[in-house]
């Protein structure tokens, strides 16, 4: 049986439940490698995929034997067929924090289910701890993520858009073998990288801009997520002090970084010691990163949870001066018993585009 699909049905089963609709579309790619529209459902006896026609022939390439899925048209499905799906189920989980509660009262009248529970993440939580398989995809996503960073060190010119330099970012990964986009990328130049989720613009590029580019890339359906701030032409005086805590600060965490570290302190280190010099973390310190760009965990003030072996997270510290500018530093990284291993790999310390040949420039 697909080992995945054998540990739900043994975590569902130490609840006291049944069966399990599974409905995210990104558990159940987790769970099947399916990534067409439908629905899983988890029962005592088989498991079921019920689709639609316009992707019964997708679905069945996928599965194996060794799957144990039944796929299913949904148009040739009886009402006395939908109810004894969970024959015999006196409860029967499902994803409250996905669906709406139009679609539970759905589920409740379709599947005739004596009891729908609340599943409390589980799926989410198993997610947070990638296997041999995952680990491989994410590292080649972040591999891709910094070709692409050095192919940008060079391509960059004083006079470019925001919006030229995410298109070409764009353009590498799907020219390199990527799958896609893990987010729209963000290109933000001069006072732009003052807002730390800005959309690439029309803005020309300006000689002593700094440069946060935050961008990642899908393989085989895994994200990576990498920020690097850069600078066009020289780095102006006044941003060096503040890029060289982040940079601090990003630098000592990374070494901090351990199974049994907890989330709460790493982000506290970094939040007070942005205070003793006039700024504030303003964002989560990070966050999970697998088949989707944020998962579970949030590197946060608020989760007094620890990391674990196998964790893939982003550390991210950012300080934004709004009107000014911005710096933030992030990479994606692997969590060990002893320390973390860094998965995107590019350089931190200064990184000049299109250098000007001036002395003793100052802004």
């Amino acid at each position: 049986m697909n080992s995945k699909i054998k540990w739900l049905k043994e975590k569902i089963r130490g609840l006291n439940m049944q069966g399990m609709i599974v409905s995210n579309p990104v558990n159940v790619e987790y769970l099947t490698g399916i990534k067409a529209e439908g629905v899983l459902l988890i029962t005592r006896k088989e498991n079921y995929y019920i689709t639609d026609s316009r992707y019964l022939e997708e679905v069945q390439s996928i599965l194996t034997i060794d799957d144990e899925i039944i796929v299913c048209n949904a148009a040739d499905i009886t009402d006395y067929e939908y109810e004894n799906f969970f024959s015999f189920c006196e409860n029967v989980g499902f994803e409250e924090n996905y669906i709406t509660y139009a679609t539970y009262k759905k589920y409740m009248q379709r599947y005739k289910a004596n009891n729908l529970e609340e599943t409390e993440g589980i799926l989410e939580k198993q997610r947070m701890i990638k296997d041999e398989t995952e680990l491989e995809y994410l590292k080649k996503a972040c591999s891709l993520t910094d070709s692409c960073f050095s192919h940008l060190i060079n391509y960059i010119k004083i006079g470019m858009t925001e919006k030229e330099v995410a298109r070409e970012i764009e353009n590498y990964f799907f020219e390199n073998g990527a799958d896609g986009l893990s987010f729209e990328t963000i290109v933000a130049s001069g006072k732009n990288s003052s807002k730390p989720h800005a959309k690439a613009t029309d803005k020309k590029i300006e000689a002593g801009d700094p440069i946060t580019i935050d961008f990642g890339c899908k393989y085989k359906g895994y994200c990576s997520d990498m920020t690097r701030t850069i600078f066009a032409g020289f780095v102006p005086e006044k941003i060096k002090p503040v890029y060289d805590l982040v940079l601090k600060n990003q630098i000592q965490t990374l070494k901090e970084m351990k199974e049994g570290s907890e989330i709460r302190i790493l982000t506290r280190n970094v939040d007070n010691d942005f205070k003793l010099h006039g700024y504030s973390l303003v964002h989560s310190l990070g966050h999970g990163v697998g088949l989707e760009i944020h998962e579970q965990p949030v590197l946060s003030l608020k989760n007094d949870s620890t990391l674990k072996a196998n964790m893939v997270i982003t550390n991210e510290p950012g300080i934004y001066i709004p009107g000014e500018f911005g710096v933030r530093i992030e990479d994606t990284l692997q969590i060990t018993k002893s320390g973390c291993i860094n998965l995107t790999k590019s350089d931190k310390n200064y990184i000049i585009v299109d250098k000007l040949e001036r002395e003793n420039i100052k802004s």
